[in-house]
């Protein structure tokens, strides 16, 4: 009655397993799985993947490049007119009358004395930004400086243009 799990199942027509027999492990046969046939001139996945590393490492070298570029050029350009304005400025300690003109969207100041604010208004001077200052300049060198960058000419008249009627004095202090 004392019947083994083993013997009975040896009884109800079970075979014992080869690796119980001849305590070598089984080898089971590789199965076949159906391959799928691929085009010859269609690249395999690893090719696509390295194919396009490739192709985002150029582009990401492209941009860092270009952006070195353009950091290199502003640093010459802000040089050049750093370079240009050096101690050109005409600005001064006793200048008290304001002269306001817009800047990048904003209303801007300049202080300036009765003759300075006279020539900026008639072109004979001009304003030009520079690391967040006004400095009041002559007409040529605020002509010099919108070749280099003319997005730092603030304030630059035109001598020969009539001057606008639009109902509000140039000697105007607000």
């Amino acid at each position: 009655m004392s019947e083994s799990l083993r013997d009975q199942l040896l009884k109800a027509g079970f075979k014992p397993s080869l690796s119980v027999k001849s305590g070598m492990p089984v080898r089971h046969p590789p199965q076949s799985r159906p391959r799928k046939s691929r085009d010859p001139g269609e690249p395999d996945l690893a090719k696509a993947f390295a194919l396009r590393a490739q192709v985002e490492r150029a582009e990401r070298e492209n941009a860092e490049r270009e952006a070195r570029e353009k950091a290199a050029a502003r640093k010459e350009r802000k040089r050049k007119l750093h370079e240009l304005l050096d101690g050109k400025a005409l600005n001064r300690l006793d200048a008290d009358q304001p002269r306001h003109f817009e800047f990048a969207g904003k209303i801007r100041r300049v202080y300036a004395t009765g003759e300075q604010l006279r020539q900026l208004n008639s072109g004979e001077l001009g304003v030009v930004m520079q690391g967040g200052r006004a400095l009041i300049v002559a007409r040529e060198v605020a002509l010099k400086a919108q070749p280099i960058a003319p997005e730092v000419v603030a304030l630059l008249v035109d001598p020969d243009t009539p001057a606008a009627d639009d109902g509000v004095p140039d000697d105007l202090i607000w």
